[in-house]
């Protein structure tokens, strides 16, 4: 006997959702111990301390989007937490010994757009696995990085810097008018042009895409040199949250990007990561990290925690899949 192809759609609907209806909980569990969670001052804390993880996010989307949803043998790019880093240490270095922060910049731009040209000559033109490709690019990069700043924290107290974090226009963060010009930027990039159009359909079907012409590799290879921007940029924003570079920022830097992306996925009517999904999801896990330091939840039983959604979240993303 056959399955009821509407009950099975449902069945799929339902494991699809059941992230967001975890988070749903947890938000909920914690508002009722957390009188103030909710409170229009939390939550702009709540997206002031988004905004890093909703650029990696953003980048990550668009590796997904050009190289497919599968996590082994897709789209995925767990080098840009450590470009970020690598970005700010870079700037905090030589701010730190006295150059303009143009050149700072400059510098540190071309540091992490050669991180993405190496993982998009990797990937297409080796053949190597994205997956295994990012995860040695992290650990290279994080490696470069330590001998950059010699492993230790170096402040930043740059106007401009310090202007992302503390500046208001019209009432509203100079930081998360900035990210949000970011994210609109990219996602009018890959949703309103024809190279967007044509990464998507790489992502969607590589087979159909081949077929039809298009320059499959190549597109893929420039959504690793959009995420290492999105890297560069994450950065400065890694400053301006820190008050300068640290060691160690990209450990969690990752675990959220990762839980985030693919959390967004359940926003998504075909359960597929979007642009818009993973940044509504990188709001959403900063308001978890956030809710949980609230209740005097220990940093140690977080990092547990999170990891454990991870598994759960790609699991049924994987599930999803599957019942598609």
């Amino acid at each position: 006997m056959q399955a009821d192809p509407t009950r099975k759609r449902g069945v799929t609907d339902l494991v699809g959702s059941l992230p967001l209806i975890i988070f749903a909980c947890v938000l909920i569990y914690i508002s009722f111990n957390a009188p103030n969670f909710l409170t229009l001052r939390n939550l702009e804390l709540i997206l002031m301390q988004s905004l890093p993880v909703v650029l990696v996010c953003a980048g990550l989307g668009a590796v997904v989007m050009a190289g497919g949803d599968d996590v082994v043998s897709g789209g995925i790019d767990l080098s840009i937490p450590a470009t970020a880093v690598l970005s700010a240490g870079i700037t905090a270095v030589m701010l730190s010994q006295g150059w303009p922060l143009a050149i700072c910049a400059g510098v540190a731009l071309l540091a992490c757009l050669s991180v993405g040209l190496l993982n998009a000559a990797l990937v297409t033109r080796i053949g190597m696995t994205p997956l295994l490709t990012t995860l040695a690019m992290f650990v290279a990069v994080v490696g470069v990085n330590n001998v950059i700043t010699s492993s230790r924290r170096i402040d930043v107290d740059h106007p401009w810097i310090v202007a992302l974090r503390a500046q208001e226009i019209a009432g509203v963060p100079l930081g998360i008018i900035a990210v949000a010009l970011v994210v609109a930027a990219i996602y009018f990039a890959l949703h309103r042009t024809r190279w967007g159009l044509n990464l998507q359909a790489a992502g969607g079907s590589r087979d159909a895409a081949e077929i039809s012409g298009l320059p499959v590799s190549r597109l893929f290879g420039q959504s690793f040199v959009l995420a290492s921007g999105t890297g560069y940029i994450c950065g400065f924003f890694v400053l301006a949250r820190g008050s300068g570079s640290s060691p160690g920022v990209q450990d969690n830097l990752m675990l959220e990007m990762v839980l985030a992306t693919f959390l967004g996925a359940a926003f998504s009517t075909r359960r597929v990561v979007t642009m818009w999904g993973a940044v509504l999801g990188a709001v959403l896990v900063a308001a978890i990290s956030i809710g949980f330091k609230s209740i005097g939840v220990n940093v140690f039983w977080t990092g547990l925690i999170k990891g454990s959604l991870i598994v759960i979240v790609v699991a049924l993303s994987a599930l999803a899949q599957r019942g598609r």
